[in-house]
């Protein structure tokens, strides 16, 4: 299973025979060409564009399967800014008094 889209083949020997640069140059006009040896995929050459692409996607897909998490946990209960300084000996004064750090 590949999350490239029509991602072009070739072998590790084929790449090789390709060269480089024409590889990088294929992936900044926007192929995603994946490598593979025995006929399983061991690498990919992906444009950057694609790869920040590919990568929002996993945060965004992280970030939704938090919100679902928290949502099938969410109690409704909700514990105040107050209740958790206190819980630790402070008030909003105690902590607008402290220094700040440099």
């Amino acid at each position: 299973m590949t999350i490239l889209r029509d991602a072009h083949e070739l072998t590790v020997t084929e790449a090789a025979q390709r060269g480089v640069a024409k590889l990088v140059a294929e992936a900044e006009q926007g192929s995603d060409l994946v490598v593979t040896r025995r006929h399983r995929p061991v690498a990919a050459v992906v444009g950057m564009d694609r790869l920040a692409a590919i990568e929002e996607a996993a945060a965004d897909l992280h970030d939704l399967a938090l919100v679902l998490a928290r949502s099938v946990t969410d109690s409704g209960e909700r514990t105040s800014l107050d209740d958790v300084l206190a819980a630790f000996g402070h008030t909003r004064d105690s902590i607008a008094g402290l220094p700040d750090d440099e």
